[in-house]
C-alpha cells in the first residue's frame, strides 16, 4: 500500500482516507452471505438455498454490508494508520465516503500524540531535604509501642486529674427537657482529649468517685445538630471510676518482649535506623517528585482532551476495584457522600492532566536519548513483579505484554537520567 497522507484538521487531530479493494470487500461480503443465508427465509426458497442476489433484491443490496466491513474495518484502518505515521492516542471516527466500482472508501479522524517541547531537562536545580532522625523521634516511635502495651489502672485516694479516664454516666438536658443523643452509661472520657465540647471535660476535673454533679455547657455555633447549635445545656453527671494508663518501663525486659533485642541500646538502634530508612525514602520519593516538578515547568505541549479523559477513566476504575473489594461501590460512594459522576471526574482532572504531561515528558527524553529497555530489565521486572505477587513469572509474562514492561523500564530510566543530571542541593 502506498504511503496515505493525512491531513491536520485542528489542533492534534487528523484526517485521513483509505480504501478497501472491492475485491476484497466483495470477498468478505460473499463470506458473510454464506454465514447468514442459513438463518434468512426467502418465499420460494428453502431456508438457507436462496441465491445472494435474490437475498439482495429482497432485502437491499447492502443487506451483508455492515458485517463485512466490520470485518475488515480493524485491520484495514491498522494498516492505513501506519501508512501515516501517526501515533493515534484516541479510538478512530470513521465515516464512509462512499461504495463504487474502486471498493469502499473510508474517512478516518484521529488524535494524534502532540508534539512536546521540553527547554531544559539537564541540570535541573532541586533541593533535597536532609534526613535528621533525632533521639526525641526514637522515644517518640518507642512511647507509642510502649502505649500500645499500656495497662489501666484504677484511681484510688485523689480527685479527677487531666490524663486520666473518668467513667461516667451523662444525660444533657435543654431547658429541663432530656435531648436525643446527649445520654450515655458508664462512658470511659480521657480528661484533656476534647472528644467532648468545650467546657465539658474540664468541669470534671476536681470531682470525686461517687459524685453527683451538673455542667453547665453551650454548644458551638456551628455544632451539628441545629436544635442544639449555640444553646446553653446542663448535663447530670454521675462519676463512677477514675482510671488511668500505665506504659510499662523502657527497661531490657521490655525491650525482650516487644523486639528481638535484648537491650534497650540495640533496640534504640535499630528503631533509629527504621527511621532513617523510612525517612530516606520519603526525601527521595520528594526529590523525584520536585525532579519532574522542574520538568514540567521546562516542558509545553498542548495535550488533546482525550488523553486526560482515557487517564480519568484508569483512575476511576481503580477506585471502583478498590471499593468493591471492601464490598462496596460507586452508586453507594456516590449516595452517601452526595457525588456525582461529573464532580467524581472533575475531583480527578489535576492530577490525571499532570500525570499526562509527566509521560510525555519523558517519553520525549526517551526518544532524544534513545533510551532502550533491555531484555535482561524485563526479564528483571517479571520476576519482581512475580515475586511481590507469590505467583509464577509465566503467569505475569501472560498477563502482561511486554510492551507495557518496556514502557515502564524506559520511563524510568528517563527519570534517572534526570536525576543525574539534576544540581540537588540538600536542606
Amino acid at each position: 500500500m502506498a504511503a496515505i497522507k493525512a491531513k491536520e484538521i485542528e489542533k492534534n487531530k487528523y484526517e485521513f482516507e483509505f480504501l478497501i479493494e472491492k475485491e476484497v470487500f466483495d470477498a468478505e461480503v460473499n463470506k458473510v452471505y454464506r454465514k447468514n443465508v442459513s438463518k434468512m427465509n426467502v418465499p420460494g426458497f428453502r431456508k438457507g438455498k436462496a441465491p445472494k442476489h435474490i437475498i439482495e433484491k429482497l432485502y437491499g443490496t447492502t443487506v451483508f454490508y455492515d458485517e463485512a466491513l466490520d470485518n475488515l474495518l480493524p485491520t484495514a484502518y491498522e494498516t492505513a494508520l501506519a501508512s501515516t505515521k501517526l501515533e493515534a492516542v484516541s479510538r478512530p471516527e470513521i465515516d464512509i465516503v462512499s461504495i463504487d466500482e474502486k471498493g469502499v472508501a473510508l474517512k478516518a479522524q484521529v488524535w494524534v500524540k502532540p508534539v512536546v517541547e521540553i527547554s531544559a531537562y539537564k541540570g535541573l536545580e532541586v533541593v533535597k531535604e536532609a534526613v535528621v532522625v533525632t533521639d526525641e523521634d526514637v522515644m517518640k516511635d518507642i512511647d507509642a509501642t510502649r502505649e500500645r502495651n499500656s495497662r489501666m489502672l484504677t484511681v484510688e485516694g485523689r480527685s479527677a486529674q487531666n490524663g486520666d479516664q473518668a467513667v461516667i454516666d451523662f444525660e444533657g438536658f435543654l431547658d429541663g427537657i432530656a435531648f436525643e443523643g446527649g445520654k450515655g452509661e458508664k462512658y470511659p472520657l480521657e480528661l484533656g482529649s476534647g472528644s467532648f465540647i468545650p467546657g465539658f471535660e474540664e468541669q470534671i476535673v476536681g470531682k470525686n468517685v461517687g459524685d453527683e454533679f451538673d455542667i453547665d455547657v453551650t454548644f458551638p455555633e456551628d455544632y451539628g445538630a441545629e436544635n442544639l447549635a449555640g444553646k446553653s445545656v446542663v448535663f447530670k453527671i454521675k462519676l463512677h471510676e477514675l482510671k488511668v494508663k500505665e506504659l510499662p518501663a523502657l527497661d531490657d525486659e521490655f525491650v525482650k518482649d516487644v523486639s528481638e533485642f535484648n537491650t534497650v541500646d540495640e533496640y534504640k538502634a535499630d528503631i533509629k535506623a527504621k527511621i532513617t530508612e523510612r525517612r530516606e525514602k520519603e526525601a527521595e520519593s520528594k526529590l523525584e517528585n520536585a525532579i519532574l516538578d522542574a520538568l514540567l515547568a521546562n516542558t509545553t505541549v498542548d495535550i488533546p482532551a482525550c488523553m486526560i479523559e482515557q487517564e480519568i477513566d484508569g483512575y476511576i476504575r481503580d477506585y471502583e476495584y478498590r471499593l468493591k473489594s471492601q464490598g462496596a461501590s460507586l452508586e453507594m460512594y456516590f449516595q452517601y457522600t452526595g457525588m456525582t459522576m461529573e464532580k467524581f471526574r472533575e475531583s480527578f482532572k489535576a492530577e490525571a492532566e499532570k500525570q499526562v504531561k509527566t509521560r510525555l515528558a519523558l517519553g520525549k527524553i526517551v526518544k532524544l536519548e534513545k533510551i532502550k529497555a533491555l531484555k535482561k530489565d524485563i526479564e528483571a521486572e517479571y520476576k519482581k513483579i512475580a515475586e511481590g505477587y507469590n505467583v509464577d513469572i509465566e503467569t505475569v509474562k501472560s498477563s502482561i505484554p511486554e510492551s507495557g514492561i518496556s514502557e515502564d523500564i524506559v520511563l524510568r530510566k528517563a527519570v534517572d537520567l534526570i536525576k543525574e543530571n539534576a544540581v540537588i542541593t540538600t536542606k
